[in-house]
């Protein structure tokens, strides 16, 4: 069994926000899979999903950003998901807008969802999909623009990483994760 995690903060005010696009690519799989997110557990939003590959769950914690590892841990232990078996997809501010970078480990870079995942899954090593969203202009704080929504001009960007984000956890389902990353991190 496989385990989706989009990162992003519930609630209207942050829909469509930098910060929410893990859940934007959790609803593109719900929505291409046909699969509502229509189950609650551990402070989570989520859907099972019979696939050739098996069974996936796609998650969105409802925990607020930093708190997303409270919500994780339960639910892995819950359906005993090894942290091999998970794909956290999360903003990246060092990254330029729309480009993926997969990886297999790493620290927090601080970012406070990963932050809290690793505390709580207890190893930094577990497959990520980094999605770009670029720094802040010069003079804006990072809280204020990671909270805030793209431009008309990011959206057709954005939309394509969200598809492309998509086919990277498809091609995850059947293939070894580290060479969808070989597949992806060198995609223009």
């Amino acid at each position: 069994m496989k385990l989706i995690i989009g990162l992003g903060n519930p609630g209207k005010q942050y829909e469509h926000t930098r910060h929410n696009i893990g859940f934007e690519c959790i609803d593109a799989l719900s929505k291409k899979w046909d699969a509502p997110l229509n189950l609650m557990k551990f402070n989570g939003m989520f859907t099972s999903v019979h696939r050739p590959e098996g069974k996936v769950i796609l998650l969105k914690p409802l925990t607020y950003m930093n708190l997303s590892g409270e919500c994780v841990r339960p639910l892995m232990d819950y359906f005993d998901i090894d942290v091999e078996d998970i794909i956290v997809i999360y903003d990246d501010l060092d990254l330029e807008t729309g480009k993926l970078r997969l990886r297999q480990k790493g620290s927090a870079g601080g970012h406070n969802g990963i932050k809290s995942l690793i505390q709580h899954l207890g190893t930094q090593e577990f497959n990520r999909i980094r999605v770009g969203i670029s720094r802040p202009p010069a003079g804006m704080k990072v809280a204020d623009y990671v909270l805030s929504k793209f431009s008309k001009e990011d959206d057709p960007i954005i939309e394509d990483a969200i598809a492309k984000t998509a086919a990277a956890v498809e091609s995850s389902l059947s293939k070894k994760f580290l060479d969808v990353m070989s597949e992806f991190n060198t995609a223009k």
